[in-house]
């Protein structure tokens, strides 16, 4: 719905074997953090194997796999998510950075169950140490 504000702008930080990025809502509305279904991380076309990838909202770090059952925690539309993955990288240099995100809109149910969105954007910048 709001797919190019998903990347926060010069947002990107690298330790060398961890990359990470800032991430905003594509949504409209607050969502519990269980409705983050599918989350994809990549740095110049190098993708961030799932296992790897770290959620971090409210100040609280998840693995995707323990998003499933967190609903007392949420995500604004104003409040920036961290998303990291095993992405080697150094600082410095412009990089493509792209997300893809797969939510859950618990309170519109279709036909077909409840609702799911995917979207994604794509941004070019600087990365920098963290």
């Amino acid at each position: 719905m709001i797919p190019d504000r998903i990347i926060e702008q010069n947002t990107l930080k690298t330790d060398g074997s961890t990359s990470t990025v800032e991430v905003r809502l594509p949504w409209y509305r607050s969502l519990p953090a269980a409705s983050v279904s599918e989350v994809e991380f990549s740095v110049d076309g190098v993708a961030a194997p799932a296992d790897s990838i770290r959620w971090t909202m409210n100040g609280r770090t998840y693995r995707l796999d323990d998003l499933v059952g967190v609903i007392d925690e949420w995500w604004f539309p104003t409040d920036s998510a961290v998303l990291s993955g095993s992405i080697p990288l150094e600082p410095g240099g412009s990089h493509e950075v792209r997300v893809a995100l797969k939510l859950y809109i618990p309170y519109i149910v279709t036909d077909h169950g409840v609702l799911r969105i995917e979207e994604h954007n794509e941004k070019t910048m600087e990365a920098v140490a963290s």
